[in-house]
């Protein structure tokens, strides 16, 4: 999985360093510590912006009581009922299945 820094993220949305802190810290993006520091899992972004539904699939993942790093082992463990991951579906626009699976995670 390519990891890039908030400043390449920012850089690739054209957005300032705190445009995207503000998106991690809204819910909007996932981070993880490294070792390097913070980085943000490439994939979330589609072209320089955030790949489309990803937003609401991480509220779902929220409201079923996912911390971040769960929610980004779920978004990126692949799938072969999908197939894929389910990142890469809402690259394909299959929001609504990932959307229905978030949900249902809650019950």
């Amino acid at each position: 999985m390519e990891m890039l820094t908030l400043t390449e993220v920012a850089e690739r949305m054209g957005i300032g360093p705190t445009g995207v802190r503000d998106l991690v810290r809204s819910g909007q993006l996932l981070s993880m510590p490294t070792d390097e520091g913070v980085r943000v899992p490439a994939d979330q972004l589609d072209g320089d912006h955030l790949v489309k539904h990803l937003v609401p699939v991480l509220r779902l993942l929220r409201d079923a009581g996912y911390a971040d790093d769960e929610a980004l082992r779920w978004l990126t463990t692949p799938d072969d009922t999908l197939p894929g991951t389910p990142l890469q579906a809402l690259h394909e626009n299959r929001a609504t299945e990932i959307k229905r699976r978030a949900q249902a995670l809650g019950f």
